[in-house]
């Protein structure tokens, strides 16, 4: 109660109220380019600091008449204004896109990858995070190591080279199935001093398609039955088959089947496919799920089709109202993860 009671209070506090608003305001696209009117800087708790250590040498100085006073105060307020103009120029001009996100199942890191394109010279200390806080998502970098900040939100950090790109993933992970918005991205530096923090709020226009999670230890697969005009092919057939030529090898061929010659040139297995053998198909059925309750229901058949692909059996769905024709191979697969994912 206190937990929920918590999160309901942030989402009606005043900051989250003005966030909502103000992300509305910003277009939806997958590529987009720093300038002036989408990058605000503000100064950091050190930069804050500094100014204030500033102010005090400005006064000791102007109490005591010390020259040389003025000058130290003068020459770091020029420091500080430099800083402030290179911070903001690290960010300015780079272009960033959002690669089409491919689609997983839900409960399990879904990763993006956005691509930064810099046309100018080199950029340092860049950090990709999702907004909102922890618990917002995951990130992960291939390029260099994942940092982690106090509290608790994951940040992307990498360079980008001199009229060069680089590609740094992240990763958020979908809590349940259907079409999922990728959520609002920062990009952020505070290079050189870290006394001004520069940042930009992207909202990205893609989505990711969560598929239902496999029912984890599911029953073996309903048994599969000969294809429609399989038995009077096999009748028409002249004893021992017609050789029609090869597939890989599938669970419950026979050792004769196996073509020994081609298994020893490439290393795979296959078989022989014979217009006498008959073929057969297994049909995952909402009603032959034997549970209650729609994501159950749709968790096992998740994990049928997963197996019925792996066992390389051709396999048709069944759904209320909706039906997949008997396929096999990975966009069938694709197919019927879809199907399951989008049912309603």
């Amino acid at each position: 109660m206190g937990a929920t009671g918590g999160r309901w209070w942030q989402a009606l506090s005043p900051a989250a109220q003005f966030r909502r608003w103000w992300q509305a305001r910003l277009p939806l696209t997958d590529t987009w380019v720093l300038g002036q009117r989408n990058i605000y800087i503000l100064p950091t708790r050190a930069g804050v600091a500094f100014t204030l250590t500033l102010l005090v040498m400005l006064l000791a100085a102007i109490n005591y008449q010390l020259n040389l006073g003025f000058a130290l105060t003068f020459a770091l307020a020029g420091a500080g204004m430099v800083s402030m103009h290179l911070t903001h120029g690290n960010l300015r001009g780079l272009t960033l896109h959002l690669r089409p996100p491919a689609s997983g199942f839900a409960g399990e890191a879904a990763p993006l990858e956005v691509v930064l394109t810099n046309p100018g010279r080199m950029r340092y200390g860049l950090a990709l995070r999702f907004e909102g806080g922890p618990g917002a998502g995951a990130a992960d970098n291939t390029a260099v190591d994942t940092k982690t900040s106090p509290a608790g939100r994951g940040f992307a950090w990498c360079d980008v080279s001199a009229g060069g790109q680089q590609t740094t993933h992240l990763a958020f992970v979908p809590p349940a199935r259907g079409w999922h918005a990728v959520p609002t991205l920062v990009v952020e530096t505070v290079f050189p001093f870290g006394l001004f923090r520069a940042w930009t709020v992207w909202r990205p226009a893609a989505r990711v398609l969560a598929w239902p999670r496999p029912e984890e230890a599911a029953p073996p697969l309903p048994a599969s039955a000969a294809a429609p005009g399989a038995e009077a092919r096999r009748a028409t057939a002249s004893e021992g088959g017609e050789f029609d030529g090869v597939r890989p090898w599938r669970r419950g061929d026979t050792m004769r089947q196996v073509v020994w010659k081609k298994v020893a040139r490439s290393n795979e297995l296959v078989s022989r496919e014979t217009t006498g053998s008959g073929r057969r198909e297994v049909w995952l059925d909402w009603a032959g799920t034997a549970l209650n309750g729609t994501e159950p229901r749709l968790a096992r058949l998740a994990a049928w089709v997963l197996a019925a692909d792996r066992a390389g059996l051709p396999y048709g769905l069944r759904l209320p109202a909706r039906e997949l024709p008997p396929a096999a191979g990975a966009a069938h697969r694709l197919a019927a993860l879809d199907t399951l994912a989008l049912w309603r």
